[in-house]
Order: structure tokens, then C-alpha cells, then sequence
């Protein structure tokens, strides 16, 4: 699947989401691309995640969302700095990370993580396919 080619074709603001497949097992424990809150750790919890970008293809944001994430399960050890996508290209982070909790217990985490240019958008674009097809996301048009 090309969501590059896909995004790229779009001329006007565009909404999109990436959100889990209902059929999709994985196959592979090792995962090329994966998302860290404590760094050295995998999250688990697949998110849904929307993207936005500009109608002139200079910026985007992606939003992600875990509804529960195992960076909060007591048995791990370590503090959440940020998210970091990581994969063979390297490392792109965010500090843009907020908990949401209930009755004093984190429940959810929301992160952002926005793109200043289309280089750093074809950048996310390229994780976001790896992550995504290694995870069973697939990508719709809202």
C-alpha cells in the first residue's frame, strides 16, 4: 500500500486517519518500526492516529491517540520524556505528550507531533506505512 502517493495527490486541506484493521494479526514479534514513550521500551497499545494538512502541502500534524497505553503498567520501569517513532531511517520525537487520567490513574495518552515542512511530512509518511503495516493500520479518508 502507497499512502504516500495517496496523501500527496491531494490538493485541498485533508483529514485522514489511520485506525486498526479488524482482521489484521501480526505475524512477527520483532517490529522494524515501532512507537516508545520511555525510551528503549515498545508501546503495545496501537493508536489511532488523524493526520491534517496544509492545502499547500508545507505543513502537517498527526494526532495520536492510545487508549491504553502499557508505558503506564506498573511492572515498567522508567519516565515518559515523549514520544519517539522509531524505525530504520532513524528517530523522529515529540514532547507534545499529554495524559489524560481518572480518579487520580492515567488512563489515555494524546500526543501530537507536527510537520514544518514536506520533507518531514514525506518522512512520517514513510514511518507511518512501515508502523502501519506491521500493525494492521490502515488508512481512511474523512
Amino acid at each position: 500500500m502507497k499512502f504516500t502517493s495517496f496523501i500527496l495527490s491531494l490538493t485541498a486541506t485533508a483529514t485522514h486517519a489511520f485506525v486498526p484493521s479488524a482482521s489484521f494479526a501480526r505475524t512477527s514479534s520483532q517490529l522494524d518500526a515501532s512507537i516508545q514513550f520511555i525510551k528503549g521500551i515498545d508501546e503495545k497499545d496501537i493508536p489511532n492516529v488523524k493526520l491534517t494538512r496544509a492545502r499547500d502541502g508545507s505543513s502537517g500534524v498527526a494526532t495520536f491517540q492510545f487508549s491504553n497505553p502499557n508505558c503506564f503498567d506498573a511492572s515498567i520501569q522508567g519516565e515518559v520524556t515523549g514520544m519517539f517513532m522509531v524505525d530504520e531511517e532513524g528517530e523522529m520525537s515529540t514532547n507534545e505528550v499529554n495524559a489524560r487520567f481518572s480518579n487520580g490513574k492515567p488512563q489515555s495518552i494524546e500526543s501530537t507531533y507536527v510537520m514544518k515542512s514536506p520533507l518531514e511530512w514525506d518522512r512520517f509518511m514513510r514511518f507511518m506505512e512501515r508502523y502501519g503495516e506491521e500493525n494492521g493500520l490502515g488508512l481512511t479518508k474523512k
